[in-house]
């Protein structure tokens, strides 16, 4: 793979997915995703078609927010989002610190004798692998879907009963989790986001000093879309972290 460039970065340094929400019903009787949240990633859902409801806890409760065309809406790390599909739920999904929910900064809301298992954990969150049959993949699909919304359902009840720690004990469960990985995640960041942002800092001091550098490396990038089984639902997912060759004037991929 050839060297990072933040020039070729997708904007922000994030990440974009197509989302077509899981239409098949949890043991509540609701459509929709895995109930998950992230620890340093911000999302976003631009819906596209459909309706549906995004559930949410957080250290302010427990939320749902209509999902309709053209809604945009965002959460940040340690929300616990459930995508609930009413018919047809489709969004684009963009999400900060492109590559790292691929490396675990996704954290499934299993019921806590589960979180407390790191090997549990990871064999419940596991699909089958991509040469299995779709239907034993998506039936497993199902399976960890469930297994998330019930112990979602257990921490509501909990938090609505007026459990104040149970919110903080499920954030300490999720931190142990993934603190294995972090030094991973870090190492990813460096490399490939924090660039982006020094990028703009370099770029801004070269138009204050009335210098244009930056221009002449302009290019136009495309990226590869890749299907996959994802927590919320079926993924059409854009390889922005693994760019293509970058098209010259002339319509062609340049050489290495």
């Amino acid at each position: 793979m050839p060297a990072f460039s933040a020039a070729a970065a997708f904007p922000g340094g994030t990440s974009v997915t197509d989302l077509e929400v899981y239409g098949d019903a949890a043991p509540d009787g609701l459509a929709g995703g895995a109930p998950h949240m992230h620890l340093v990633s911000t999302e976003a859902y631009l819906v596209t078609a459909g309706a549906g409801t995004l559930q949410t806890l957080d250290a302010t409760g427990f939320h749902e927010t209509p999902l309709v065309p053209g809604s945009v809406v965002w959460f940040s790390p340690g929300v616990i989002h459930r995508a609930v599909n009413n018919g047809g739920l489709r969004a684009k999904v963009i999400m900060q610190n492109a590559g790292l929910p691929e490396l675990g900064d996704a954290i499934m809301t299993f019921p806590d004798d589960v979180l407390a298992d790191a090997e549990r954990y990871r064999a419940s969150a596991a699909l089958p692998p991509a040469d299995r049959a779709p239907e034993e993949r998506r039936a497993a699909a199902s399976a960890r879907r469930d297994l998330a919304v019930d112990g979602f359902t257990r921490l509501r009840e909990a938090i609505e009963s007026g459990d104040t720690g149970a919110l903080d004990r499920f954030y300490a469960r999720a931190a142990a989790l993934v603190r294995p990985r972090v030094e991973d995640w870090r190492q990813l960041w460096t490399a490939t986001l924090e660039p982006v942002t020094r990028a703009t800092a370099g770029q801004l001091a070269a138009l204050a000093a009335g210098a244009v550098p930056h221009l002449a490396e302009g290019r136009v990038w495309t990226a590869a879309v890749t299907p996959a089984l994802g927590m919320c639902g079926i993924l059409q997912r854009a390889e922005t972290t693994h760019h293509l060759a970058p098209h010259d004037s002339r319509g062609k991929a340049p050489h290495d």
